[in-house]
């Protein structure tokens, strides 16, 4: 089977309809969105659209209640401390050095769910012995300048394809050809509440979105349980301080050196 790993943004978009266009082959059999629940509504609603132009099914999933239900939701109703599972900036109190919490979203949120999907579409029963050789290529929607987020597979029976590395495609490439082919262009695909957001990011939420990454953000804060204050925003400031006025003043790119190559793309 060929199965592409749809996080609805640029890249997997590109491909997706190259692939619709039969400007990519063979005919995927089926695209997986896994969804962590913490979405921009721009997203659904591209993912909406973008499902329209498909030939092949795209399945939704979604890792038991979701992120946001398994952080903010986890974190709020509960008297225990609930782990932090996205890599939120860190300051310690006592020597104020600057960290970050390790990241597992993307394994727990994305990979996961993606796999379990495409066990279920190959028949591999829960329990059986797995293949041992590849049954199945996922095409990931990595492009040529961000080369290094390109993983090898974590499961014998799967194997990895880079479509847009295999056309020295990069993302400006891409957000070209769909131009070209008169297409809408795709939103970044990320949680509201991801730590690495540039600036550009964080203004283009709406601002329900940005209200609730803010009281994510307070909220983190005051938890207990760490050694060090949380914030989401890189500069380690409340997101409601942040000053996002100036489109220069953007983050480093911390997403493409952190990211598992399955989420945002």
């Amino acid at each position: 089977m060929n199965i592409i790993s749809l996080g609805a943004g640029v890249q997997s978009s590109t491909i997706a309809l190259m692939a619709a266009k039969g400007e990519i082959t063979p005919m995927p059999d089926a695209a997986i969105f896994s969804d962590t629940g913490w979405e921009p509504k721009a997203v659904y609603e591209w993912l909406e659209w973008l499902e329209k132009q498909l030939p092949f099914p795209v399945y939704k999933v979604m890792h038991k209640e979701g992120l946001k239900n398994a952080q903010w939701d986890g974190i709020r109703n509960s008297k225990v401390n609930i782990k932090i599972q996205i890599p939120v900036h860190t300051v310690d109190r006592d020597t104020m050095q600057a960290g970050m919490v390790n990241r597992i979203c993307t394994v727990d949120f994305k990979i996961v769910p993606v796999i379990k999907k495409t066990k279920e579409l190959l028949g591999l029963k829960k329990g059986a012995r797995l293949p041992t050789e590849p049954v199945c290529t996922t095409w990931v929607g990595i492009s040529k300048d961000e080369i290094q987020r390109m993983k090898e597979s974590r499961e014998k029976f799967i194997k990895h394809r880079w479509p847009l590395i295999e056309m020295n495609m990069t993302r400006l490439h891409c957000l070209e050809w769909m131009e070209k082919n008169g297409f809408p262009r795709p939103p970044r695909s990320s949680c509201i509440i991801c730590p690495f957001h540039d600036d550009n990011e964080w203004r283009n939420l709406t601002a329900e979105e940005f209200e609730e990454a803010c009281q994510f953000d307070d909220f983190i804060r005051n938890k207990g349980g760490m050694k060090g204050d949380l914030f989401i925003h890189r500069k380690r400031v409340p997101l409601r301080e942040a000053d996002l006025s100036d489109p220069h003043q953007n983050q480093i790119d911390l997403f493409g050196n952190e990211c598992e190559g399955m989420c945002g793309v």
